[in-house]
């Protein structure tokens, strides 16, 4: 089984990431579930969900612990929150950031392997705004896999209409853009 924990803040879609992975999975007929965690937050707060995917049932319902995949939207949160804390030893944290690997070592103290992608830029040439989620799955895609990538494209299809070919679009370049780095 694979565990995803996704950071972001209230309103990047970190939630609506974690519903349309589960939901690829799904169409792939695998296990999957989606689930967020947050209180009262408000827009703009840092947020967490949560992604399952296996190959027969999960019964496991619990927040999870001990992720093998992190994915963090917001480039600053790694300063605020330990988003690499129970990453499992083969663990990757795939990071939004414009910053090397080196860069985010020193600054962060992350030590695990490392998926490296300026969502940011992506989106902001491609969607024309600063919404990294699905431009971020795609670097989960190269990083993890999980899921294929067109069971992700029909996803972003189904759920965002007419927005779908840009979505699509910022994916397939995080895809190829993405920088994967070993743990150290």
């Amino acid at each position: 089984m694979h565990e995803v924990r996704f950071h972001g803040r209230g309103g990047q879609g970190a939630v609506t990431s974690a519903e349309l992975l589960a939901q690829a999975a799904i169409d792939e007929g695998k296990s999957a579930q989606a689930f967020p965690s947050f209180g009262p937050e408000r827009r703009g707060a840092p947020v967490m969900a949560f992604a399952r995917v296996a190959d027969r049932p999960i019964r496991n319902r619990t927040v999870i612990q001990e992720p093998t995949a992190v994915l963090v939207l917001d480039p600053a949160l790694p300063g605020l929150v330990k988003v690499d804390d129970g990453l499992v030893a083969d663990g990757v944290v795939i990071l939004n950031t414009s910053r090397s690997a080196d860069e985010v070592r020193k600054d962060f103290g992350i030590v695990a392997k490392l998926a490296l992608v300026d969502a940011n830029r992506i989106a902001r040439e491609v969607i024309g705004r600063v919404i990294t989620n699905t431009t971020m799955l795609g670097a989960l895609v190269r990083a993890v896999g999980l899921v294929e990538a067109s069971s992700l494209e029909k996803q972003f299809e189904s759920r965002f209409g007419r927005l779908a070919a840009k979505n699509i679009q910022a994916f397939q370049r995080a895809q190829q853009e993405v920088v994967l780095v070993d743990a150290v």
